[in-house]
């Protein structure tokens, strides 16, 4: 018997995503910025400090995974909210360069909707082939 296909996915036809450079996604509420060992080693080397140092002034455990320490109203700790940009954009982590493209984001055509009222750079601009969309979305569960 041949492996049953998977569904094909209701975004089959590709997405539309420009950044706007807002920071909405950078601030708000409380919540993670989950980073793995390549991310804490990259922002360490944007930072221009050992993996060590960077970590223990940087990254705070959350059972066994990492995530970025956040200012006390919740905006991450490297956006800076005068200019409203991030302070290590290249270097940033791998769930900030998946945007919008996440499983909770992806799940229904009404997750999607709500991301595009968040976000103003949802569903606008450039068109992302169904084949970029799933490349991003496994590379981080969100």
């Amino acid at each position: 018997m041949p492996a049953k296909k998977p569904p094909t996915p209701w975004y089959a036809d590709g997405l539309r995503f420009k950044c706007t450079g807002c920071g909405d996604c950078c601030t708000g509420a409380p919540g993670y910025v989950w980073v793995n060992k390549a991310d804490i080693e990259l922002l360490a080397a944007e930072m221009e400090m050992e993996v060590p140092d960077f970590e223990a002034k940087y990254v705070r455990s959350v059972g066994v995974r990492k995530s970025l320490i956040e200012f006390d109203n919740g905006d991450c700790v490297f956006f800076d909210g005068k200019t409203r940009k991030c302070e290590v954009y290249a270097a940033r982590p791998r769930q900030c360069r998946t945007w919008p493209f996440w499983d909770s984001n992806l799940r229904t055509p009404e997750t999607w909707e709500a991301t595009c009222e968040e976000c103003p750079g949802a569903g606008k601009g450039k068109l992302y082939d169904i084949e970029h969309i799933e490349s991003e979305r496994a590379k981080i569960r969100v």
